[in-house]
C-alpha cells in the first residue's frame, strides 16, 4: 500500500496542480464503503467541494487532506490500491500502453474534480479494491489534525520531526514488549511507516525485526532514531522514486525472492531471508541484523516459505473490511506485480519494460 513516501508524492502533485484553483465541476459516485464507512456520502462530498477554491494540502503518515476555502475539508486514505490521478501528469510510478489506462475518466473513479481555468486541470480519485476512505472534516483548516481520524494516529516522522526525537522514541519502545517491526507498523505509535519502509529502517539500524522493543539498548534506539529519519526524509525528498534510491538500500535488492537463477542477495553476497513479523512478510539480512536480545519466536536464519496471506499493517481504515492486503507499486514495479502481491509481497516485481515494451517513463520531477 502507499506508505509515507508515496503519499507525500501525491501531496506534491496536489500542491503543484490544484492548490489555488477553483473547482468548477465536482462529481462523486457513492460507494457504501469508500465514502459510507468514513461517515460521508458522495452527495455530501460533491456539495462540500463544488465551487470552492482548493486552499492547501497536507499529510500525516498515510493520511492526506485537501483544505478548501471554507470548511468542511476532505481527508483521505488510499487503503491498499487507491490513488489520485491528475490528467496529463505522471502521478503514478509507471505507465503502460494499454488503451484503458489512458481513458478519462479512469475506471473505478470515486470522485472527479475540474478547475475553472483554461486549460482546466482534471483529477480523479480511483480505487478498484474499495479499501480507501474519503471523509469530510468540518473544522478550521489549521486544526484538522485535532480531529478524527488524524488525532488517533501517532506523529509523522517528517512533518513532526521535532516530536519524533530520540527521547520520545526511547520512551515509546521501552514502554512496550512487542517485536520492534510490529511497533513501527502500528500507526497509533508512529504515522506512515509501512512494510518496505519498516524493513529499510531496521536494516540500516542493524536491528532484527523480531526483537522485543523493550530489550533494545540505548545505542540501538539511537541508531533506530537516526535510521527512521534517514529513510523517511530521503524517500520523501525523492518523491518515492525508487530509481533514485541509494544503491545500497535493501529496497533495491529485496525483490529477488522467487526469481529463477537470482537469489535474494545484496551486491556483496549477503543473503536476504524472509519471515513474518506483525502479520507482514519482512525482508531481513541476518549477517547485519543480528539478534541481541529475546525475540517473539525462535527462527533459523534461513529462507522460509512464504505465508498464504499477509495482513495489513495495524490500521483500522484498511483492516476493517477483512480484505487481504495488496501493495501499491513503486517506480519500476508493474500492475501485474500488484496482483501477485495480494497474498504476499515477497515475489519479485516485473519490470516495466515487460509491460510497456521498454517505454519506461521517468518520474524525476522538480519539487
Amino acid at each position: 500500500m502507499p506508505e509515507l513516501a508515496e503519499v507525500s508524492r501525491i501531496v506534491h502533485f496536489i500542491r503543484k496542480h490544484l492548490v489555488g484553483k477553483k473547482l468548477a465541476n465536482v462529481q462523486a459516485q457513492h460507494d457504501d464503503i469508500v465514502f459510507g464507512k468514513a461517515g460521508t456520502s458522495a452527495a455530501e462530498f460533491q456539495k462540500a467541494m463544488q465551487g470552492k477554491t482548493i486552499a492547501g494540502a497536507g499529510q500525516q503518515g498515510k493520511y492526506f487532506w485537501i483544505t478548501m476555502s471554507s470548511p468542511p475539508h476532505a481527508v483521505m486514505h488510499f487503503g491498499m490500491a487507491g490513488w489520485l490521478k491528475i490528467r496529463n501528469a505522471d502521478t503514478y510510478y509507471y505507465r503502460t500502453d494499454k488503451p484503458e489506462d489512458k481513458e478519462w475518466p479512469p475506471k473505478y473513479w470515486k470522485f472527479l474534480l475540474e478547475t475553472d481555468e483554461e486549460p482546466k486541470t482534471e483529477a480523479a480519485f480511483v480505487d478498484f479494491r474499495r479499501l480507501a476512505r474519503i471523509r469530510l472534516v468540518d473544522c478550521p483548516a489549521d486544526e484538522i489534525r485535532k480531529y478524527s481520524p488524524l488525532k488517533e494516529n501517532g506523529p509523522d516522522p517528517v512533518a513532526d520531526k521535532d516530536t519524533v526525537s530520540n527521547e520520545w522514541l526511547k520512551e515509546k519502545v521501552k514502554s512496550k514488549k512487542v517485536p520492534i517491526k510490529a511497533l513501527l507498523l502500528d500507526q497509533a505509535n508512529i504515522s506512515g511507516i509501512g512494510n518496505w519502509m519498516g524493513d529499510e529502517i531496521l536494516y540500516h539500524a542493524k536491528i532484527h525485526p523480531e526483537q522485543y522493543s523493550n530489550t533494545l539498548t540505548d545505542d540501538q534506539i539511537k541508531q533506530l532514531h537516526t535510521s527512521i529519519h534517514y529513510v523517511c526524509d530521503t524517500s520523501v525528498e525523492l518523491l518515492a522514486d525508487s530509481e533514485k534510491f541509494p544503491e545500497e538500500w535493501l529496497f533495491k535488492h529485496r525483490w529477488g525472492k522467487g526469481k529463477k537463477n537470482k537469489p535474494a542477495v545484496l551486491p556483496n553476497g549477503e543473503k536476504i531471508v524472509y519471515l513474518t513479523v506483525g502479520g507482514r512478510t519482512s525482508a531481513v539480512v541476518p549477517s547485519v541484523q543480528k539478534k541481541t536480545g529475546p525475540v517473539a519466536k525462535d527462527i533459523a536464519d534461513e529462507d522460509r516459505k512464504r505465508p498464504a496471506a499477509s495482513k495489513e499493517e495495524s490500521d483500522p481504515e484498511t483492516a476493517e473490511d477483512g480484505a487481504p492486503a495488496k501493495k501499491r507499486t513503486t517506480n519500476g514495479r508493474s500492475k501485474t506485480t500488484v496482483k501477485k502481491e495480494e497474498a504476499e509481497d515477497t515475489k519479485p516485481p516485473k519490470k516495466v519494460k515487460e509491460q510497456s515494451a521498454g517505454k519506461r517513463r521517468s518520474t524525476r520531477l522538480t519539487k
